[in-house]
């Protein structure tokens, strides 16, 4: 079984695509809600927000400035690290087009310039320079980080997509920079438009917490690669959302009706949390959202006048202003607001979103498609970490979920979760963990 801190719910839960509707307009995205009952709960309810981006086609995307920073050290020299990577990249390059330039820095004990900035039609001579990297030496991840950087810069193109794509296991030493020198020169590089994604491979010395905030400093996204199924989805199916940013430093605010609710949590994001204050700050950075691809939140309510198991804080009564609570906020249906800032890739300045979400669940039977497969999916989470609030959630109830809301599932990863699920239940029967 895994590590319990090694499973993050929202991960979990954005693996998968749901089936929102494109938006409509000039909006980069659409933003859809639904309300129901919690199946690990039925006393609670679960706010499932889903953030849709607006799907481009490959064809018509952005030109892009592509600088693949491989890591080449000796802890990648196993089979499914330095050899996936290479498979990997050749996915990528079969999607590239005649106005796309990729160039390949590597860095072990040095970095160094392998393919300079090549056309993404001469597809030979790139295939051929990365059938030639091998894996050997120390690691100065830092020195291959800022020759990247640099090359992205001497080409960079306006209007286009200008990104570096680590792929490593990021276990590499920053040579002379500290990790928050490394972090600030990424955040520096990030406003003049270039752009990191990272790509983890391999197992044992992986360095994933790392690698997820080098992406989120970057306005980037991190996945983790494990087989050329993986590497497919990241790279073909999902190219656009991978490569192409169609808005930046997305948050999500909600606040919601204390006559209706007296206590709530997020599923998940606990790295992601800010502040309140920070969400009218358009310096503070926040996630990104890619072409076509969704984003789904959960929030578990208690309503009021439920009695609950959950221990809820308590909070003495302000003695200097008046208490949140207003005689408005009972004479709505409103269940809560939903306020959602963006920028757009190029802009500094934000734009504001708000949608209200009206009190009327539905029983979870006659819920969305969309919402019982992400509640299963949040619930097999919370079994796996052993949560505190995960009721009455477990493998069968998981499977049951699961399969009933399995859908169309076209490329198969729905089917694939439900023989995870399975063999995670036969793994706790045999070796007897709760």
């Amino acid at each position: 079984m895994p590590p319990k801190d090694a499973v993050r719910l929202e991960e979990l839960i954005n693996y998968f695509t749901y089936d929102y509707p494109q938006p409509k307009g000039d909006r980069p995205f659409s933003i859809n809600t639904e309300l129901a009952n919690a199946p690990w709960n039925p006393q609670h309810k679960l706010v499932h927000i889903g953030l849709q981006g607006k799907s481009i086609s490959t064809k018509n995307l952005p030109p892009n400035n592509l600088v693949f920073l491989i890591d080449v050290s000796g802890s990648m020299n196993s089979p499914d690290k330095l050899p996936l990577v290479k498979a990997s990249l050749k996915y990528l390059v079969s999607e590239l087009r005649a106005k796309d330039s990729v160039t390949i820095v590597v860095y072990a004990g040095a970095a160094g310039l392998v393919l300079p900035p090549t056309p993404g039609n001469q597809k030979e001579k790139i295939l051929d320079s990365i059938d030639k990297l091998e894996a050997g030496g120390s690691t100065a991840g830092g020195a291959g980080i800022q020759l990247a950087y640099k090359v992205a810069r001497d080409n960079f193109i306006k209007q286009g997509n200008n990104r570096v794509i680590l792929a490593t296991d990021g276990d590499f030493n920053v040579g002379a920079s500290s990790d928050g020198e490394l972090v600030r020169m990424i955040e520096e590089k990030r406003e003049q438009g270039v752009f990191l994604s990272v790509l983890g491979f391999g197992t044992g010395n992986l360095q994933d917490a790392k690698m997820e905030q080098l992406a989120d400093k970057g306005n980037g996204n991190y996945a983790y690669i494990d087989s050329l199924l993986e590497a497919k989805k990241v790279l073909v199916t999902q190219m656009g959302g991978t490569l192409f940013t169609i808005a930046k430093d997305v948050k999500i605010q909600v606040e919601f009706n204390p006559a209706k609710v007296q206590a709530y949590r997020l599923v998940g994001y606990e790295n992601r949390v800010l502040q309140n204050q920070d969400f009218n700050d358009d310096k503070k950075d926040a996630g990104e959202l890619g072409a076509g691809h969704s984003v789904t939140a959960i929030y578990e309510i208690i309503p009021v006048g439920v009695a609950s198991d959950v221990k809820l804080p308590e909070v003495d009564p302000l003695k200097y202003q008046p208490n949140p609570a207003t005689a408005s906020a009972s004479q709505t249906d409103e269940l809560m607001q939903v306020k959602l800032r963006y920028k757009k890739p190029n802009e500094t300045v934000s734009q504001l979103i708000t949608q209200s979400v009206m009190d009327k669940p539905v029983k979870l039977e006659n819920a969305s498609a969309n919402f019982r497969f992400a509640a299963a999916v949040a619930a097999f989470g919370m079994v796996l970490r052993d949560s505190e609030y995960k009721g009455a959630a477990n493998f069968d109830q998981v499977l049951k979920l699961a399969s009933q809301a399995k859908g169309e599932d076209k490329e198969g990863y729905r089917a694939e979760f439900i023989r995870l699920v399975e063999n995670c239940k036969t793994l706790v029967a045999k070796i007897g963990v709760k």
